[in-house]
């Protein structure tokens, strides 16, 4: 048996037993093991979406911004239902990963799909970015609150969030359905977490004992001074733009359609159900946490800590030993929903990315399932671009959120408008309900859409740059493939029958030693008409010496051809000598170019591949084929020492 190779041995270690293809479908999700594994980033975001909300109203109406809020979350509501009706109408008739990238690209063709295929790749890479900095920012508020405003937890932001985007891909390379249960009780444990906080606000209003928010406590959000007329003062594009902020509460909503295949069948039921109990939740929370912060005027901080929710969970609980382990309990709760909410897009992003691949706008090593199954080429792309991100924005959540809703308001639009199209081409019964809900859901989500465009400078600018490039990029990998398949289809008939009547190989030699015997007795085997070990003699000495050596062996009967290069330009002069072998049209050329493989680093120092980087000046020759041949040198030297003699075929 051939022994496993160094990186494999430490991959199996890492990740567990491989697992067989057959295994597929043994690595499908349940509905409960759906709803923590793709909900988690979705119920997650109620942790910050209120505190959008009021960063973009406190600075402008200042305490009349927890007057402001609740209609503005209502609309949220609003497009929440919206948007799972919309979504609920995907799954169910578009039962393949993919969500809106696939709605758009059966309705308005492929091309016009790649906006809404760069929208969600965009967005699963922000939210990977977002989820991890928020539970960050959900520990530093711990540590703020808890520790009587200790922050000595502030410079880990960074190095933190970054450590968990690794744990995270470590945990989905080892499989779909282990991620599953590492990650679903998380999401159980905020919703208790977060009841319990309502709960205990609920009878301490009742009892007129909740506290207010200190609005004058140092860090806060400046206040706005609020004036007179519609609004307390704040204009309808202010409240427009609360409304784009608030929007984040909304991310991840997709991530069902677009993980769909991780359903047991039936998926579409499966799928549609969990939605429904996923927004039903989210609606709670998101409703529980406006609702307290209206209450409690509970205001955003400028360096993000203590959260919004943070400071509710202490209002709530109060101080002392029992407020405090509450407190911990909530604040835990929501670092751990935040971290494995960050989990979601490594489910959608590689099953999106594998799915876009596979209609050739991506690369087709997308489309590879890994060691245990996981999409790997997928989990590590998402994390790499994930990382660079929080490094680019120091994993400050205010600036995140800035890139967040144009990539999800754009996959939101795209699967409205195309269901729309869907019905109208169809004669069904509710025909005129399903066009009017998804028109209004792609209305709504494309004004938000616009409002968050907006946030330009603030660091949105760079979303608005990605996404016409990553069309064009996605464009023009498309094309390649069509060229090459293109290439292929005008090819004649029994093109793969030789066009030359002779055949020559060359063994390109450096050395007399093993590796270029394997090389010649490969090449007899190739039955040319010719065989020529070739030299190029750029030290004369060691020419001169290779040349009396090789007369004086026994070992091969291939005379040595010596080719003069005093100005040393190796690769011009294998280029010349080919292209005088096959000028004729009628002769074919095989280079083979032994390589020389080392088990330790001393050995690769002391040879120089320079074969190898000749046979690159060949590739654009007609009639010329380069073949690199590997052997191991090490072997073969340990088996020369221990007295036996090694094996050159």
């Amino acid at each position: 048996m051939t022994p496993d190779r160094l990186m494999y041995r430490v991959k199996r270690r890492l990740l567990g037993q491989p697992l067989t293809t057959e295994r597929v479908s043994e690595e499908k999700l349940s509905n409960r093991t759906a709803l923590g594994v793709l909900a988690s980033d979705c119920i997650s975001s109620s942790a910050y979406g209120s505190e959008e909300m009021l960063r973009v109203l406190v600075p402008v109406v200042g305490a009349a911004a927890f007057t402001l809020v609740m209609p503005v979350t209502g609309a949220i509501l609003l497009v929440l239902l919206l948007l799972t009706l919309c979504y609920g109408d995907v799954v169910t008739l578009y039962t393949r990963a993919g969500g809106s990238y696939v709605v758009a690209r059966e309705n308005f063709g492929p091309n016009v799909a790649q906006v809404a295929a760069v929208a969600l790749l965009v967005d699963y890479v922000v939210t990977v970015a977002v989820q991890t900095s928020a539970g960050t920012n959900a520990l530093i508020s711990l540590a703020h609150l808890a520790g009587n405003g200790w922050t000595g937890l502030d410079h880990l932001q960074l190095p933190v969030s970054v450590a968990v985007i690794v744990l995270l891909a470590y945990g989905n390379l080892r499989g779909v359905r282990e991620a599953g249960r590492m990650f679903a009780l998380p999401a159980h444990l905020f919703i208790a977490a977060m009841g319990l906080v309502f709960l205990v606000a609920a009878v301490r209003a009742l009892s007129g004992e909740l506290p207010h928010a200190d609005l004058t406590a140092p860090g806060v959000v400046p206040l706005g001074t609020p004036g007179d007329g519609w609004l307390y003062g704040a204009s309808l594009f202010i409240v427009l733009r609360s409304f784009a902020n608030g929007g984040s509460s909304l991310t991840g909503l997709e991530a069902i359609s677009n993980g769909i295949s991780a359903f047991r069948e039936p998926q579409g039921r499966n799928a549609r159900h969990t939605l429904i109990a996923m927004s039903c939740v989210l609606a709670v929370l998101v409703l529980g946490v406006s609702t307290l912060a209206h209450y409690t005027h509970a205001v955003p901080y400028t360096d993000g800590t203590p959260t919004v929710i943070a400071q509710e969970a202490r209002l709530a609980f109060g101080d002392g030993t029992v407020g405090t382990t509450g407190l911990v309990f909530v604040q835990l709760a929501t670092a751990l929903v935040l971290y494995t909410g960050a989990n979601t897009p490594f489910t959608g992003f590689p099953f999106l990315a594998s799915f876009v691949a596979q209609d050739r706008f991506l690369p087709r090593l997308l489309t590879r399932r890994g060691h245990r199954l996981a999409f790997s080429n997928g989990i590590v792309t998402l994390s790499a671009l994930s990382v660079a991100l929080l490094l680019v924005t120091g994993a400050n959540v205010d600036k995140l959120v800035a890139l967040y809703a144009i990539g999800v308001f754009t996959a939101f639009t795209m699967a409205g408008a195309g269901l729309t199209a869907y019905h109208l081409r169809r004669r069904e019964p509710l025909r005129r309900v399903k066009v009017g809900v998804n028109a209004l859901a792609a209305t709504v989500s494309a004004v938000v859409l616009i409002f968050a465009v907006t946030k330009f400078t603030e660091g949105a600018w760079l979303v608005v740059v990605v996404f016409p490039l990553g069309v064009w990029v996605l464009i023009r990998i498309n094309r390649e493939y069509r060229r090459e398949a293109a290439a292929l289809e005008r090819l004649p008939t029994g093109a793969d029958r030789p066009r030359t009547r002779r055949h020559q190989v060359f063994v390109l030699v450096e050395i007399l030693d093993l590796a270029a015997l394997k090389a010649l007795r490969y090449a007899h085997e190739l039955r040319p008409d010719n065989v020529r070990a070739v030299h190029f003699a750029i030290d004369e000495a060691h020419a001169h010496r290779l040349s009396t050596l090789w007369a004086s062996t026994s070992t091969t009967s291939v005379e040595l051809e010596l080719v003069a290069c005093p100005d040393r330009r190796l690769r011009h002069a294998m280029r010349e000598l080919a292209d005088r072998t096959t000028h004729d049209g009628d002769t074919s050329l095989t280079v083979l170019v032994p390589r020389r493989m080392y088990a330790n680093a001393l050995g690769k120092l002391l040879h120089r591949g320079t074969g190898e980087k000749m046979s690159r000046a060949l590739e654009q020759l007609p009639h010329v084929a380069v073949t690199i041949l590997p052997f191991n040198a090490s072997h073969a030297i340990r088996a020369l020492e221990s007295g036996r003699l090694p094996d050159i075929d």
